[in-house]
């Protein structure tokens, strides 16, 4: 297990994500190859990649932070994802994460390739930026993330596939020449990161992976926590709707609330889902919701001016002013007997 730390949002890191480079995520720059093997043993030998984290598999959640690569290679027994996949095995399977490694790269073009495994419930877009943008900046072989004891975490990482293909191919010449067997199956990932030229990446959060059923519980509690809920929901969401929209989600809130006061709170709901329905109707994105929303919002609104005109009425007001209904030169009379 990698140690973990409660501060900082899932993914956050503990310093600014730097800004996305020619490679960062959402481009064509990089590739993405997935570890999902393995026998899972200190779990009673589970589909470790199939254990669900907030109502997503662990392997979707890895997914959708590697959503920016022009191919991703799960390396594994093929099983439904939520995203589209290229599927890999190593030979012979079972062989470790070196021979998955090579089995996986053999099917990337890119030349930077992200390198995680399928256990890391806290990975997300951001921290797949900030490993490519770091190695972009650097003249380093590969950038990998650091977790809260400072120990590196190789499967975390983003690597130039040039020299990842260097290294493994020696590696495989040297055992030739030793044993007489040209596969890197058994070999300790060791051998190929000791050999490279890296860069670290702190981040206590991210590098959390689930190696036991205690590792699961605190992950499904981690995201339960109020400052994470409606992100990891929203993102849960979106993976099992086909959706990859991001919206201001502050707006949609003020929306369903405005609409709940000041129409009735039925009203909140299927306002929001009416506004999804008019930006989708306009193929639009982000600004096709904010649109809808703000229109929503004011329409919400003079309901409600409308229920407090409608209110000062019953009360002698004058609609719009909920002052008493009086002429403007009327001198109230304050005679005793009045």
């Amino acid at each position: 297990m990698t140690a973990y730390e409660p501060p900082g949002d899932p993914g956050a890191g503990t310093a600014p994500a730097p800004g996305p480079g020619p490679t960062g995520p959402g481009g064509a720059g990089y590739d993405a190859v997935v570890l999902a093997g393995g026998a899972a043993r200190r779990l009673g030998g589970v589909d470790k990649p199939g254990l669900r984290v907030g109502g997503r598999t662990l392997l979707d959640r890895v997914l959708a932070a590697c959503a920016g690569a022009g191919t991703t290679v799960v390396v594994a027994e093929p099983r439904p994802t939520a995203r589209p996949v290229t599927w890999a095995r190593e030979d012979p399977p079972g062989g470790g994460p070196l021979a998955a490694l090579a089995a996986g790269l053999r099917h990337t073009a890119a030349e930077h390739v992200v390198v995680v495994s399928a256990d890391l419930p806290f990975l997300a877009g951001p921290t797949v930026g900030r490993l490519l943008s770091a190695l972009a900046a650097s003249d380093a072989d590969g950038a990998l993330l650091t977790d809260a004891d400072g120990r590196d975490q190789p499967l975390v990482a983003a690597y130039r596939a040039p020299a990842l293909r260097r290294e493994l191919a020696a590696l495989a010449r040297d055992r030739a020449a030793r044993d007489g067997r040209p596969d890197l199956a058994g070999l300790p990932l060791r051998r190929l990161t000791g050999a490279l030229r890296l860069t670290r990446v702190p981040d206590a959060v991210a590098s959390f992976d689930c190696d036991t059923w205690d590792d699961l519980a605190t992950a499904r509690a981690r995201i339960r926590e109020h400052g994470h809920v409606l992100d990891e929901w929203i993102s849960a969401a979106k993976d099992e709707l086909g959706i990859d929209l991001d919206v201001d989600t502050k707006v949609l809130l003020d929306l369903a609330r405005d609409a709940a006061h000041g129409v009735a709170r039925p009203a909140a709901p299927l306002t929001t889902f009416l506004v999804g329905y008019a930006a989708g109707r306009a193929q639009g994105g982000p600004e096709a919701v904010a649109e809808a929303a703000r229109k929503a919002a004011d329409l919400a609104l003079r309901w409600a001016e409308e229920a407090a005109d409608a209110g000062a009425a019953d009360a002698g007001a004058a609609p719009g002013r909920g002052k008493p209904d009086v002429a403007p030169d009327a001198t109230p009379d304050t005679r005793p007997d009045a």
